[in-house]
């Protein structure tokens, strides 16, 4: 078979494998997230098993403990974050008033003192889409927190996801062994190089940012709610939870914050400074510990690239394709830099004959 042949076969499963995800991404939820789950907790299993338990024990083990911590976590969590994000819907339009009548005639007459005097009515502005916004918002929860769609997802991600992670991660290391029994034994080691980088990534990056999600939300939770801003437990969980976008959490969680705590605590300076404390102290632990150590140096996935994979994946598959896009992120990142590489050993990156390795 010709090298023209191999490509136009890779490129047609590939296109199937995008029509597949396209057609079947409303009923895909449950099973990419027990595939995430499962690869999350196989080194845990491998562990366990190396310690003389069997793979099924030890599996049913890891699920069991993981699934009901995780309903622990949302029966705990889950009602106070409802509660508290319909509280901030309902009291937006007061938050919006406030600010109008109290700060915004300060804002205005700071920007005409340095010279910047604005031409559009502010206020009616904020007054006559404000309270749009806010009904707009409104709408748009509750049919998120009480559509049938969401209903019937959520319920098969509790019911579907632990089944089926039960079998993917028992199965794990067979599913592996037989994908690399199938491998073209003339490429089966190149492959799996690749294939062990496109794992130190995934590893790197999924594990260890989930980590850093996992604490920054709950630093910026506690931090927000002793400092005593209203909603802080939602903003911070909310927050912490979106930085997996890199800068994006952080950056809506500090705007929103900050226009709280602006309408909440004006003019009290020091709480309002309290709360841009917090979130100047997550960065600094942030930057200095929880990523140097959780996630590393070697994942070399660009911020930009993650956005434009997360963005471009929701747009294409929903919230199936931003659970799949950095894994595909971090495949089409291994394999460009592969490409790069035999690239600048090839002729047509010296301009003739390839360069010759010498012995040592």
């Amino acid at each position: 078979m010709s090298r023209q042949q191999h490509i136009a076969i890779w490129v047609l499963l590939v296109a199937l494998l995008l029509l597949a995800l396209m057609v079947l991404s409303s009923v895909l939820l449950p099973f990419v997230a027990a595939m995430a789950v499962a690869y999350l907790l196989d080194p845990v299993a491998d562990r366990l098993e190396a310690r003389g338990m069997s793979r099924t024990i030890a599996t049913s083990l890891i699920t069991a403990v993981f699934f009901l911590l995780l309903v622990l976590l949302v029966l705990l969590l889950v009602p106070v974050l409802i509660s508290q994000l319909t509280g901030f819907i309902g009291r937006l339009p007061g938050y919006i008033d406030s600010f109008r009548e109290n700060l915004l005639p300060n804002l205005l007459e700071l920007a005409r003192d340095l010279g910047f005097p604005l031409r559009v009515d502010v206020k009616a502005a904020l007054g006559q889409y404000g309270g749009e916004a806010a009904a707009v918002l409104s709408k748009l929860v509750s049919g998120l927190l009480g559509g049938g769609q969401a209903v019937l997802s959520l319920m098969s991600l509790l019911v579907v996801t632990p089944v089926v992670s039960f079998y993917l991660l028992r199965d794990w290391d067979g599913m592996v062994a037989t994908v690399d029994q199938n491998l073209p034994r003339r490429q089966a080691e190149l492959i799996r190089a690749q294939a062990r980088k496109i794992d130190g990534v995934l590893a790197g990056f999924v594990r260890g940012q989930m980590m850093v999600c996992l604490a920054l939300g709950s630093f910026y939770g506690l931090g927000l709610s002793l400092v005593g801003l209203d909603f802080g437990l939602v903003i911070g969980l909310g927050a912490g939870m979106i930085s997996f976008i890199p800068y994006v959490g952080t950056i809506l969680g500090f705007v929103v914050s900050m226009a709280v705590a602006l309408v909440q605590f004006w003019p009290d300076w020091p709480w309002i400074a309290a709360v841009g404390a917090v979130f100047a102290i997550g960065q600094f632990i942030e930057g200095n510990f929880l990523t140097p150590k959780l996630v590393g140096d070697r994942v070399g996935l660009h911020p930009v690239w993650i956005m434009f994979a997360l963005f471009a994946g929701g747009a294409l598959f929903g919230f199936v394709g931003m659970l799949i896009a950095v894994p595909v992120c971090a495949v089409i990142g291994v394999l460009a830099r592969f490409t790069m590489e035999r690239y600048r050993q090839s002729a047509l990156y010296h301009g003739g004959d390839p360069p010759q390795d010498t012995p040592a």
